[in-house]
């Protein structure tokens, strides 16, 4: 699993999330390679954050802080046990779920 943060929105004041998702994906035994990236155009809600696997879709998240890395960590347990990605029921991931700016097809 691949893990993207916007730099961009840390560069406007936004707290960059990068080394605590890293941290916790690593505590709950989730392999994901966590990586801050110049910009994702999720500017008018930072701090953003996209999730990506190989054959599954991929999910751009915005509006975060630290107060959603538990969230976070239940989408990324729930996206790595996904065989493509989709999830019948959103409602395990709380406000998470109304912070989704995009699904984007594998």
């Amino acid at each position: 699993m691949k893990v993207s943060l916007c730099s961009g929105c840390t560069a406007s004041g936004g707290t960059d999330l990068t080394p605590a998702l890293s941290a916790a994906l690593k505590q709950a035994g989730i392999s994901a390679s966590v990586e801050r990236v110049a910009c994702m155009s999720g500017c008018a809600r930072p701090l953003t954050v996209a999730f990506r696997d190989a054959g599954k879709v991929a999910y751009l998240f915005g509006d975060l802080s630290e107060a959603d890395l538990d969230a976070l960590i239940t989408f990324a347990r729930l996206y790595a046990a996904s065989t493509d990605g989709a999830f019948a029921d959103a409602r395990p991931l709380g406000a998470l779920r109304f912070k989704a700016l995009a699904r984007i097809p594998g």
